[in-house]
């Protein structure tokens, strides 16, 4: 059984988001891959689409556990949808969305000061003086690292509706993020109550940077 990550929105390098928990996943034989998500730049461009279509590649090669953060939930909604290898879906501080549902669905009107939009390239990202305070502030150490991993995203991607819900057909658990400032857990929670088990951790956005053993505990679990 493979553990496949996803990671959230404008950062590229998964696997380097990844790799506390990974290690310690290696340490305990479960494999582990990320996914590159093209419209991060990442092997490619484009949107939801074009990242849908990488995740699912990865996962059609073999039995899979998918682990989504952030955005990542509304990448694996479509990509885990309809395939008998995907066991078991975990979502991180995640969007768990319904056909016809996207980023913007879930807005809640003008971006907040840490979001740069800009209409006129077409992109998004995090600005980088508010990252370790708001997505980091239990893990500061890899605060700098993180900063040079920031990327624009196309902006496309937070308006393109989802078309299928993974959660519909495969097991599906939740890990709400309690002090996590940029997902407030309260949203987290509604998200949640569309998953099949929840759990809770006192953390920021980032578990498994900050708390790697909880989330290995969680994804060994479900692999």
């Amino acid at each position: 059984m493979r553990v496949v990550f996803v990671h959230g929105a404008c950062v590229r390098d998964g696997a380097w988001w990844w790799h506390p928990t990974g290690e310690l996943l290696e340490q305990a034989g479960v494999e582990s891959v990320a996914a590159p998500l093209p419209s991060c730049g990442e092997g490619g461009h484009g949107g939801l689409s074009e990242d849908v279509a990488a995740v699912r590649a990865l996962l059609a090669e073999e039995p899979a556990v998918v682990v989504a953060h952030s955005y990542g939930g509304i990448v694996t909604a479509q990509a885990a949808a309809g395939l008998d290898t995907v066991r078991h879906v975990v979502l991180i501080s995640s969007y768990l969305a319904r056909p016809g549902e996207s980023l913007a669905t879930f807005g809640g009107g003008a971006p907040p000061p840490w979001i740069d939009a800009d209409p006129e390239t077409g992109t998004v990202t995090v600005r980088a003086e508010y990252l370790a305070d708001v997505f980091l502030q239990d893990c500061r150490a890899f605060a700098a690292e993180a900063a040079a991993r920031l990327v624009r995203q196309n902006l496309q991607v937070t308006q393109q509706p989802v078309a299928a819900a993974a959660w519909d057909e495969v097991p599906t658990t939740y890990l709400v993020c309690a002090q996590d400032r940029g997902t407030p857990a309260e949203r987290q929670r509604a998200f949640a109550a569309r998953a099949d088990r929840v759990v809770e951790v006192e953390a920021g956005h980032h578990p498994f940077l900050s708390q790697p053993a909880v989330v290995r505990d969680l994804v060994a679990a479900a692999a």
